[in-house]
């Protein structure tokens, strides 16, 4: 690690004091905002009412938190089924914004906000910044998507309220990015991991340390990413690199953050609150065991989510953080219950090969996993790039890369895949989420 970067603590923000309010005070804001946002989606969301009703409930059966788990889910086609407004609790009128997910088959997951939403969002969005050491005075370079993606105006706002100075660079145009991260004094970057990575070959190739740039934060989300990923992001680069946790369902970035710990992503409690559920049997999970991620908004207005299940896989930390912040932590997400993809019979998540990839000496953190079919039969190819110094070794030094990488791939999923190593900037880079597998299979 380069030695210019400094990590200091960051001054504290007023914002942040939720972040520390005392359990007992946190429970009762959170079942107060929950027996209220329970009333408002049953007056005015046709849907939920009609699965109260089913279910013979009313708003008066939420007398304590664990009463959440009687409520009934709510799901992603609930929000394709009702497009685009079918979930809208309040009058148009009072809807000062609206965003829609990217990269979905069909019609998009339309999400809407009030006033009072857009205040909620900069402020989870404010902390989750502050957690990772940003404050006023700083440069943030946010490389995320503006538009009706949700996160490039989330990270705007918080960066902005927290009294950062915004570069809003959105994504893509590459050599602007690097341009900008040279010459603007960055001290912090908001997008993607991949890009990120893209972002650090590219400015290798035009001669650019950025160790030695004064840049020192990143905060990294959209799509999951591994700690390997992380080990090879802070070892290249000098800096600090967060994991941030959202989605467009609930509000966007700033669902949860992780702290100058780096050991778990705090959920802003007091306006999401989570539950962790075994996905087959649908029952609540204590904390500290897997299951699927289930939130529901404690202060949305607009389009409330309650029990929101977000196919996402984590636990939720039950030990006190040393940061001494009282909200629950969820470990970091690597995995959903729909990237998983079956590989003769067996369940393979891409963050699983990944892990194994980055293990070995010699490769670089691109790679695809491509999926086909031969004579009735499922096959795995993953192809991964090495570094120019290997590439250019001898046949005999990269059949035994290849092998090793071969091996280390099966010990982690437990089949073999075929392995195929290519040469540096093979592999199509993205400038948003990163396309992992490519399933070629035809029935």
């Amino acid at each position: 690690m380069s030695d210019n970067k400094t990590h200091d603590t960051c001054p504290f923000h007023p914002a942040s004091a939720m972040d520390y309010l005392p359990l007992p005070s946190l429970r009762d804001l959170q079942l107060r905002r929950l027996q209220s946002i329970v009333s408002h989606a049953c007056r005015n969301v046709r849907l939920f009412r009609q699965r109260m009703e089913e279910r013979k409930l009313t708003p008066d059966h939420v007398r304590t938190l664990d009463d959440l788990s009687k409520l009934p889910f709510t799901v992603k086609t609930d929000l394709r089924d009702e497009y685009p407004l079918g979930l809208l609790a309040v009058p148009m009128t009072e809807v000062v914004r609206l965003h829609a997910s990217s990269g979905t088959t069909g019609k998009p997951i339309v999400v809407a906000y009030t006033k009072d939403d857009i205040d909620v969002w900069s402020n989870v969005m404010l902390r989750s910044l502050a957690s990772c050491g940003v404050h006023a005075g700083d440069v943030v370079q946010n490389s995320y998507g503006y538009g009706l993606f949700t996160g490039g105006l989330g990270a705007h706002y918080g960066a902005e309220a927290l009294g950062a100075t915004v570069v809003p660079t959105s994504g893509g145009n590459t050599a602007r990015q690097i341009m900008v991260l040279k010459d603007f004094g960055v001290t912090a970057i908001c997008c993607t991991p991949s890009y990120f990575l893209h972002l650090i070959e590219r400015a290798a190739e035009e001669g650019i340390d950025i160790c030695s740039l004064p840049i020192r934060i990143g905060v990294f989300g959209a799509e999951p990413w591994t700690d390997a990923m992380r080990d090879v992001i802070q070892t290249t680069t000098g800096i600090k690199a967060y994991d941030i946790y959202g989605l467009s369902e609930i509000i966007g970035p700033g669902v949860a953050n992780e702290c100058a710990q780096q050991h778990g992503l705090h959920v802003f409690e007091d306006h999401f609150y989570p539950e962790i559920i075994d996905p087959r049997t649908e029952q609540v999970l204590p904390d500290g065991e897997e299951g699927e991620l289930v939130l529901t908004t404690l202060s949305k207005r607009a389009m409330p989510m309650i029990r929101y299940r977000t196919r996402d896989i984590t636990c939720l930390f039950a030990e006190p953080c040393p940061c001494g912040r009282t909200l629950r932590r969820i470990r970091r997400i690597n995995r959903r219950t729909d990237d998983m993809f079956i590989i003769r019979g067996v369940n393979v998540f891409p963050s699983q090969i990944e892990t194994a990839l980055l293990n070995v000496e010699g490769t670089l953190p691109h790679y695809q996993i491509i999926l086909t079919r031969q004579h009735g039969l499922d096959e795995i190819e993953v192809q991964v790039e090495v570094t120019s110094a290997f590439f250019g070794d001898t046949i005999g030094a990269l059949e035994k890369l290849q092998h090793r990488l071969s091996k280390a791939i099966e010990n982690t999923i437990g089949i073999r895949a075929a392995v195929r190593l290519v040469k540096p900037q093979t592999i199509q880079r993205s400038e948003g989420k990163a396309k992992r597998v490519i399933d070629q299979r035809t029935l």
